[in-house]
């Protein structure tokens, strides 16, 4: 059974860091594409960032671009997000997604907030 693990969120002030994580089980990832989005309140799920089963091909949303960072460690089954230069208009739950043939996993996401 495939299952997908958010952590690492949390309130932090406009213009701060946070580090999120998605831990990964039930089979290898290593082999696929990964997915980050996001789900402000009120509004729909939302893609933040994609990365390639080698880490060598990553995609944006315009909003994150220049300030979050998509990365996958294969070895360790995880994917991880680098936001920094947080705004309000970041605050969402943050989820991680994985669509293997015949499959879409989600987790249950981590909420971040961004507030002063």
């Amino acid at each position: 059974q495939v299952q997908l693990v958010e952590s690492g969120g949390g309130l932090v002030q406009p213009g701060g860091s946070l580090r999120l994580s998605c831990a990964g089980s039930g089979r290898t990832f290593s082999d696929e594409v990964m997915y980050w989005f996001r789900q402000a309140p009120g509004k729909e799920h939302v893609l933040v960032a994609r990365i390639s089963w080698n880490g060598r091909s990553t995609y944006y949303a315009d909003s994150v671009k220049g300030r979050f960072t998509i990365s996958r460690d294969n070895a360790k089954n995880t994917m991880y997000l680098q936001m920094n230069n947080l705004k309000s208009e970041d605050t969402a739950v943050y989820y991680c997604n994985l669509q293997p043939f015949g499959g879409n996993y989600w987790g249950k996401g981590t909420l971040v907030t961004v507030s002063s």
